[in-house]
Order: structure tokens, then C-alpha cells, then sequence
């Protein structure tokens, strides 16, 4: 059977993973090591500075890649610095970005106190919809970014829609895939032209590790791979080697990940003190239908609004005792506390 043609998981298992050749090491080494000898000038074996390339890494690439079915796989220091290398990378001073207005907050601290004065403009819509999206296009806008699910509302975006509405302006989309991960959504293969991870999250899966990546055609990659090379935001090996290892029990956590939310969610659903649960998973939620139709299943995440406002928030998050209070997800025991930006 071809490589391609295998299984999620034994693609996260063993795609870029072959046994070692020097030593015949099963897992991935940490290839620990910033340069490495060349026989002659130009004349190496592949690696000839870290922040170029390095073992480690082009395994998690490679795998990466696999596991969201592009051609082409890169990995960054941070799921910001993977975002930074993709505006940088294709877009230009006077050049325009359409975005959803619920967004992950450091998202929208990178276009509007890091980019806008750079000179890209980002245009917001409170409508998640393609005719939303349609709307605040223009000639200038060369990118439409999206989340979906959404950070943190949980709004569900129709990916094959939305690819339709940013081709029919020449314009790439860009999915941020964190939420939902690439055993629940390939965007990829709904007409998405770039996918972006934060891998901190699902992919690493432990809470031990920070890191992004984007995945993509090849053509599309190779100026992100050189802003890449030449930004230096790259994971060293250790950070890496995280990653790889916690792509190999990424379909097992997001299964019981989406089990017990939907569980967690019904129940919070009939609780006196919780005004709304924001969960794909509900019948009730309003992207439920086109949830089901783009996702395996409908994640892990869910935000909830209490009767009581703020006050009764501060509260409840003070008050868990299985779930830490502390930034991020997609770990064992993190409950992130997320308010809107606007």
C-alpha cells in the first residue's frame, strides 16, 4: 500500500519516520546539533545549518504535511510566528486581508499593532457567512483568513463556500485549523490553499511545548519556506521531536476529546446557571449542519455564557478543580479563559 493511502493514524505514526539509517533508532532522533561537517564547500548531506534545516524537523514536516494532505509542510517556534511568515510571506504593503471578527485574539494583535502599520489593511466581518465574507471584499484583498471553529465563540465557517467566494476575487484562503485539528477537518481538500496550526495545542497535545506550522502546495510554500530561512522563527529539535510525538496519539485524545464534550455540553446545556453553551456538537448551534458536513466530529472545545455576566465568569473559573485555570488548550487539564477582543 502506498504511503499516502495509509490510515490518520498510521500516517501519524510513520509518515517522515523511518528508522534511522546510521543507527536504526525507531523514534525520530533529536538531532541536537546547530551546523554540521560538509566534505567540501557546498558539498553536504543534506543540512548545513539548523535554522535552514534540520532532521528533526523535516520529519515533523513531513508529517505534518501528510496528516493535512498538502504537498508541502513547514514548522515555526509558534503558531504566531507561522501566521507572521504567511502575511509576510504574500502579502505586500497596501494589500488587504478579510477576516471573521471573532478571531483568536493574538491574530488580531498581529494584523492591527504589527502588520497595520506595516501597511496591510484587515477588513472584519460580523457576518460569518460567504455573502459576509463577500461584502467586505475588494480589488486589494489578496487573502481571506478564517477560523473555524472559531476562537472563541465557536462559529462554524463553510470552508468549500468561503474558498469559492476568495477564488471567484483572486484572492487565497487561509484556515486556521487549531480548534478542530487535522483528524476532525482537512480545509485542504474543501478548497483551502494554506492551512495554519498552532501544534501548542491538539497537535503537541501535552502542554509542554510551543509551536506552529503552515501546510500547503508546494508552490504556494516556497516563499514561505524562504521567509521562513530568513525570519529565523524556526522550532529547535527538542520542540520538534514534542511534536512528533504527540501526533502519534492525536486521533485517540481528539475521539475522547469529542465524547466528553459533547456529553460536558449537553449537561451544561440544562444547567439553571449557564445562559448558553457554544458548541458545534449542540442541534441547537447555528453551524451545527455544516459542522457535520465539513468535520469528522465536532472537537473538544466549547465557551459558555452564565447568568450573572462577569462576575459569575470570575467565579466558576476560580472554582474548577479538575481543569487549571491558565492560557492555552488541547493539553490534559487546561481551561482557557478567552474574552472577546471587541
Amino acid at each position: 500500500m502506498a504511503a499516502d493511502q495509509h490510515g490518520f493514524s498510521t500516517r501519524a505514526i510513520h509518515a517522515g519516520q523511518d528508522a534511522d539509517p546510521t543507527t536504526g533508532a525507531t523514534v525520530v532522533p533529536i538531532y541536537a546539533t546547530s551546523t554540521y561537517t560538509q566534505a567540501a564547500p557546498g558539498d553536504h548531506k543534506g543540512y548545513e545549518y539548523s535554522r535552514s534545516g534540520n532532521p528533526t524537523r523535516t520529519a515533523l514536516e513531513t508529517a505534518l504535511a501528510s496528516l493535512e494532505g498538502g504537498e508541502r509542510g513547514l514548522a515555526f517556534a509558534s503558531g504566531l510566528a507561522a501566521t507572521t511568515a504567511v502575511f509576510g510571506a504574500l502579502l505586500r504593503p497596501g494589500d488587504e486581508v478579510a477576516a471573521s471578527s471573532d478571531m483568536y485574539g493574538g491574530t488580531f494583535r498581529l494584523l492591527d499593532k504589527v502588520f497595520k502599520p506595516w501597511g496591510l489593511t484587515a477588513r472584519y466581518t460580523d457576518d460569518a457567512s460567504p455573502a459576509g465574507f463577500e461584502a467586505i471584499i475588494t480589488p486589494k484583498t489578496k487573502l481571506v483568513w478564517i477560523e473555524t471553529p472559531t476562537n472563541p465563540l465557536l462559529q462554524v465557517l463553510d470552508i468549500a463556500a468561503i474558498a469559492g467566494v476568495a477564488h471567484k476575487h483572486r484572492a487565497k484562503l487561509a484556515v486556521d485549523n487549531t480548534f478542530a485539528s487535522p483528524y476532525l477537518q482537512r480545509p485542504l481538500a474543501l478548497g483551502a490553499d494554506l492551512v495554519v496550526h498552532s501544534t501548542t495545542k491538539y497537535l503537541g497535545g501535552h502542554s509542554d511545548v510551543v509551536g506552529g506550522c503552515v501546510v500547503g502546495p508546494k508552490d504556494l510554500c516556497e516563499p514561505i519556506k524562504f521567509f521562513q530561512n530568513a525570519a529565523g522563527g524556526v522550532p529547535g529539535p527538542f520542540d520538534s521531536y514534542l511534536v512528533l510525538r504527540g501526533l502519534k496519539t492525536l486521533a485517540v485524545r481528539m475521539d475522547r476529546h469529542c465524547d466528553n464534550a459533547v456529553s460536558l455540553a449537553a449537561w451544561l446545556s440544562k444547567h439553571p446557571k449557564v445562559a448558553t453553551v457554544y458548541y458545534p456538537g449542540l442541534p441547537t448551534h447555528p453551524g451545527h449542519a455544516v459542522a457535520a458536513k465539513q468535520m469528522k466530529n465536532f472537537g473538544g472545545m466549547m465557551s459558555l455564557k452564565l447568568h450573572g455576566g462577569i462576575p459569575a465568569a470570575k467565579v466558576f473559573m476560580t472554582k474548577t478543580k479538575l481543569f487549571s485555570l491558565a492560557e492555552s488548550l488541547g493539553g490534559g487539564r487546561v481551561t482557557d479563559v478567552a474574552t472577546r477582543r471587541r
